[in-house]
C-alpha cells in the first residue's frame, strides 16, 4: 500500500521481460544469469572488513548489487568471494550461488571459477561489480536486452568523465566500433587522454565468454588476467562487441575509499529522498533524513531533521516522524508520532506516540493509540490499546492491556541474573509513580496499585496493593545530625 524505494524481494525463478519493436508491443522471455564479483580485499578502505561489507544506507554493498540483479528479472546469480569470505558469504548465500576464487588474480580469474556454477548454460551473463551500490535494475536487464537483440558477445557499460583518472578507456575503432578496453596503468598517453571509460559491468554471450576466457593472459602492467580482454578476444573472433553509454555515471561509481563510501552515500541519499518527495511523503531539509532502499512510506508522512529510517521499515500515511528518530526495522501505522525516538524491531500501531527520548527495544508493540513518553525504554513488551507508560520507566518482558496508565519511575524488574520473568498487566489498572514489578506476577483487570509499592505477589482484579515500608518520623534528629557534624 506504500511506496518503496528498492528492490523487489529475491526470487531467483524471475524472468525480464523485453519490448519488441512491433506496434503491438508484444512481450517475450529470455534467459538471463548474473556473476557479482565480491572477492578483493579493497585495502584503500584501511579495515578490517572487505569493502563490499560495509554499508551504505544501512545495507552492505554486495546486497544493493545481488538485489538489483534479482529486480532485473536474472533467473540465476552467482557471487564470487575470497577475501575475508566468511563476512561476505553469509550476506549472500541465501538467494545467489556461492562461488569462492581461491586466487585473487584479476577479474578473469573471478569469472572463470563460475566456470563450473555456469556450465551448459546458453544466454546472457551479466558480470556485475560487487562495489557499486547505485547500478539500476533497469539498466541490468537493458544490457542484457541489447546483447540478445543484437546477438552481441558482449555489450559494455560505458560513462563519460571529466576526470577519467583510476578507470579502463574505451578505445574505438575508425568507424566508432569498440575495439578494447586499456586499463590505466596500460594506457598510452593518447588512450589516457580518452573520456570514455568501462563502469565495470558487462553482459556476455555465456559461451562466448568462457570459450575468450581461456585465451586470456596477465602479459600487463599488474600481472593480472583482465576480465576487459575479453572483448579483444572476442572482436577478433568477428562477434559484435558492443558499448551502452549510461546518462547517469553516478549508477557507476564504485567503493574503493571511505571518500568514496561517503560519496556513494550522499548519491543514494538524493535519489531515494527524491523519489519519496515526488510519491507524496514531506522532508522540509532533505539532506537531513536518511531512507533505506527497502523502507515502504505511505502518503502524507513528514519527515523531520535528523531522521534515519533503515532496514524493512515501513511508515503509515499521516505519522511524523523526528527530529532526531533511528528507526530500524520497524513498522509504524497511521498517525503516529515518533519524537526523538530509537527504535528497532519494534510494532507501532496506528495512532500510537512514542518520546521524545524513547528507546523502543526489539518486539516491543504499542498498540493503537498507546503512548510511550520521555526516557521510556520498553523490551520484548505489549503496551495495550489506549495504554501509556509516560516518562522514566523501564518496561521489559511484559504484557499489559488496554487503558493502562503506567506512573512515572516504574520498572519491571524482569531479570534475576539468570532468567527473564514475564510480568501482566490486565486492562483498566492504575499504576502509582515508582512501582516495582518483581516477575513473575500478574495484576488483575480495575486493580490499583499504590505509589512506591514493590509487586512481589498477584494483585486480584479491582484490588488495591500497598507494598511499601511505613513511614516513620524521628523529632530533632536533623538538628542533632548537624550538632554532631559541627563537633567534629
Amino acid at each position: 500500500r506504500g511506496f518503496c524505494v528498492g528492490f523487489a524481494p529475491a526470487v531467483r525463478t524471475l524472468r525480464y521481460t523485453v519490448r519488441s519493436k512491433t506496434p503491438c508491443e508484444r512481450r517475450e522471455t529470455m534467459e538471463a544469469a548474473a556473476i557479482v564479483l565480491a572477492a578483493g580485499a579493497g585495502t584503500r578502505m584501511k579495515s578490517k572488513k572487505p569493502k563490499v561489507v560495509h554499508e551504505v544506507l544501512g545495507k552492505p554493498l554486495v546486497r544493493w548489487v545481488v538485489d538489483a540483479a534479482h529486480a532485473a528479472g536474472v533467473t540465476q546469480v552467482a557471487t564470487v568471494v575470497g577475501h575475508a569470505r566468511e563476512q561476505v558469504i553469509p550476506l549472500v548465500e541465501g538467494d545467489t550461488q556461492v562461488v569462492v576464487q581461491e586466487v585473487q588474480n584479476g577479474t578473469a580469474g573471478a569469472v572463470l571459477a563460475c566456470a563450473d556454477a555456469f556450465a551448459g548454460f546458453d544466454g546472457s551473463l551479466s558480470v556485475l561489480t560487487g562495489d557499486c551500490p547505485l547500478i539500476k535494475p533497469e539498466t541490468i536487464a537493458r544490457l542484457a536486452q541489447v546483447r540478445d537483440e543484437n546477438n552481441a558477445a558482449v555489450v559494455v557499460l560505458t560513462m563519460k568523465l571529466d576526470d577519467p583518472t583510476g578507470y579502463g578507456r574505451i578505445i574505438r575503432d575508425a568507424d566508432g566500433q569498440v575495439e578494447r578496453i586499456v586499463e590505466q596503468k596500460d594506457a598510452t598517453p593518447d588512450e589516457a587522454a580518452v573520456n570514455e571509460c568501462n563502469s565495470g559491468f558487462y553482459c556476455f554471450d555465456a559461451r562466448a565468454l568462457f570459450d575468450a576466457l581461456g585465451q586470456v593472459d596477465d602479459d600487463n602492467a599488474q600481472g593480472e588476467f583482465y576480465l576487459t580482454d575479453v572483448l579483444a578476444i572476442c572482436r577478433a573472433a568477428g562477434r559484435p562487441v558492443l558499448a551502452l553509454p549510461t546518462d547517469d555515471p553516478s549508477e557507476c561509481l564504485g567503493v574503493n575509499s571511505r571518500a568514496q563510501l561517503a560519496e556513494a552515500t550522499k548519491f543514494a541519499q538524493r535519489r531515494i529522498n527524491a523519489a519519496h518527495l515526488a510519491a507524496g511523503v514531506t522532508m522540509i531539509d532533505p539532506d537531513q533524513v536518511w531512507i533505506g532502499p527497502d523502507v515502504v512510506i505511505e502518503q502524507d508522512v513528514e519527515l523531520l531533521p535528523q531522521t534515519f529510517l533503515m532496514g524493512s521499515t515501513s511508515v503509515g500515511e499521516d505519522s511524523v516522524i523526528g527530529p532526531n528518530s533511528r528507526l530500524t526495522d520497524t513498522v509504524v501505522g497511521r498517525g503516529c508520532t515518533v519524537d526523538e525516538t530509537v527504535a528497532v524491531e519494534a510494532l507501532i500501531d496506528d495512532g500510537a506516540s512514542c518520546g521524545p527520548r524513547a528507546y523502543l527495544r526489539p518486539a516491543a508493540h504499542l498498540c493503537e493509540g498507546a503512548k510511550a513518553g520521555t526516557h521510556v525504554e520498553i523490551k520484548k513488551s505489549t503496551v495495550g490499546k489506549g495504554s501509556k507508560v509516560p516518562h522514566l520507566s523501564y518496561i521489559g518482558d511484559a504484557t499489559i492491556g488496554e487503558d493502562v496508565n503506567i506512573g512515572a519511575g516504574s520498572i519491571t524488574c524482569n531479570y534475576d541474573g539468570k532468567k527473564k520473568w514475564p510480568t501482566t498487566i490486565g486492562d483498566n489498572v492504575f499504576v502509582g509513580c515508582n512501582t516495582n514489578f518483581v516477575p513473575p506476577v500478574t495484576v488483575g483487570d480495575g486493580a490499583y496499585i499504590a505509589a512506591a509499592t514493590t509487586v512481589t505477589e498477584d494483585i486480584p482484579a479491582d484490588a488495591m496493593a500497598i507494598g511499601r515500608s511505613r513511614q516513620e518520623n524521628k523529632a530533632g534528629w536533623a538538628e542533632e545530625n548537624r550538632k554532631k557534624k559541627q563537633k567534629t
